[in-house]
């Protein structure tokens, strides 16, 4: 499966134009390693196929970051799966919401409750 679909690209590219970098966008996209706590929540993308947003690696630390789609398209788990994309995955809130219940929760979360507590302030 590919990581995105035709219509997720377009709007990863058209997000991540000069002009439009500086918006709290909404997600995109949900990518997610099987197996690991690995999990992107995507909102721009660059012409080099370099991505921005929400990245957490298990760690209890997620951050805002690059990641390199090339890099995670080839990325296996120790059990040997791949990088999937959550097809259930609609974002209710921008980037900064997730990322404030992501810093109260320390992984990226769709907990209903820490995403509403996080929009409240």
């Amino acid at each position: 499966m590919s990581l995105l679909t035709p219509s997720q690209r377009a709007r990863l590219l058209e997000n991540g134009k000069p002009h439009n970098r500086s918006k709290d966008h909404f997600p995109v996209v949900k990518l997610c390693l099987p197996g690991t706590g690995c999990t992107w929540l995507l909102t721009e993308l660059e012409e080099d196929n370099i991505a921005f947003g929400l990245c957490d690696l298990g760690l209890g630390f997620p951050e805002l970051g690059y990641v390199s789609l090339d890099e995670l398209q080839n990325l296996k788990s120790r059990l040997g799966l791949s990088v999937e994309r959550d097809i259930y995955f609609r974002a209710e809130y921008p980037l900064s919401i997730y990322r404030r219940a992501a810093d109260d929760a320390q992984h990226i979360t769709d907990n209903c409750r820490l995403l509403m507590n996080a929009s409240l302030g």
